[in-house]
């Protein structure tokens, strides 16, 4: 199954309701590019690459509940949407990249209403299968970088449930396994919303690879230990210069990584490099409601004060330097990321606007 898919049948955006994992698998229905809005702003999908096909897809949505009579007004109803779309994420760049891509084709493409909003559907569906396909494609780059017998921190979720299908650096890993690589992955919790914990674990369940939970703070302890071999985790962003915006907690794992002397490697289509910013200092990080902090609970209270602030910056920016290497759908690109970066990256991907 598809974490983003559109039924052709009913004419409507199909999700796996990420909210409820690991409790319940449900998917959910939407019929209006407003709800594939909300369904972002939520977290019902989440993952740059899949927030990235369900954008492509809330622009099909728009299409097609228009009552446009013209061109021209129809064009003007899918700009709007994707303005609105636009916004609901800033930091994952693969959001504004597929708008872009859909409204490069809606600008360019000659014919009628109907004729065009195909096209549209054409183009969103055509993302969401070039996902699957590049995802396969890192996959199978990335393995080469796993020994038999590894154990792996991994931080987030980067599995199937973050992209269309398959994964980006735990499709890496996923793939070494099933190449028969014996690999071990301490799952970061990735507080406060424990992604690892709720869906990573739950991804490593039904393939069957060997995991623990480890809460955020214990991964320098085992990164001292001598026991972890590799860190891996993906990329919302990544600047021309290599610098690498990803779920918070990631350059602090960096740092211990470093320090220890583990390789670090993060997994990105090329559809998250963003050339136009020259340093990931540049790269706008979303701040999400304090309550996912004040919220948690011990013992079924709740453990911060009532009158308790909270900060929850979404992400943070791991430096070049802290890297080994950057995992694409083109191959492994190494330092200097400066240079390398512009080889690798795929001509169809621009710098966002």
């Amino acid at each position: 199954m598809r974490t983003v898919f559109w039924d052709y049948d009913k004419g409507e955006l199909m999700l796996i309701d990420q909210r409820r994992l690991p409790v319940e698998l449900r998917l959910v229905n939407l019929r209006s590019h407003r709800k594939v809005v909300q369904a972002i702003r939520n977290m019902t999908v989440r993952g740059a690459p899949a927030i990235g096909a369900a954008a492509a897809f809330g622009l099909v949505l728009a299409a097609y509940g228009s009552r446009a009579r013209s061109e021209d007004m129809l064009i003007q109803v899918i700009e709007a949407a994707a303005e609105e779309l636009r916004l609901s994420r800033p930091t994952a760049v693969n959001l504004a990249w597929a708008l872009d891509r859909v409204l490069d084709l809606v600008h360019s493409h000659p014919g009628s209403l109907d004729e065009l909003k195909r096209a549209v559907l054409a183009e969103a569906q055509k993302i969401a299968d070039e996902d699957v396909e590049i995802n396969m494609r890192m996959a199978v780059h990335g393995a080469v970088l796993i020994d038999d017998g590894d154990t792996i921190i991994h931080h987030c979720n980067t599995g199937a449930l973050a992209v269309v299908e398959w994964g980006t650096a735990l499709g890496v890993i996923r793939m070494a396994y099933q190449q028969g690589k014996q690999v071990h992955v301490l799952v970061d919790e990735t507080r406060p919303t424990l992604q690892g914990a709720r869906f990573t674990a739950w991804e490593l369940e039904q393939y069957g690879i060997p995991y623990e939970i480890i809460t955020d703070n214990m991964a320098g302890f085992f990164l001292r230990s001598g026991t972890v071999h590799k860190v891996f985790f993906g990329a919302d962003r990544v600047a021309a210069n290599g610098d690498v915006a990803n779920k918070i907690g990631t350059y602090m794992l960096a740092l211990a990584a470093q320090d220890n002397g583990v390789p670090v490697y993060s997994v990105a289509p090329t559809s998250s490099i963003d050339l136009s910013l020259t340093h990931g200092g540049l790269i706008p990080i979303e701040e999400r409601d304090p309550a996912e902090v004040l919220g948690i609970k011990f013992d079924g209270r709740r453990i911060a004060p009532l009158k308790a602030r909270a900060r929850n910056p979404a992400f943070d920016v791991t430096p070049a330097r802290l890297l080994t290497a950057i995992v694409t759908e083109n191959g492994i690109v190494y330092p200097p990321f400066e240079e390398n970066l512009l080889k690798y990256r795929s001509p169809q991907v621009h710098p966002s606007r």
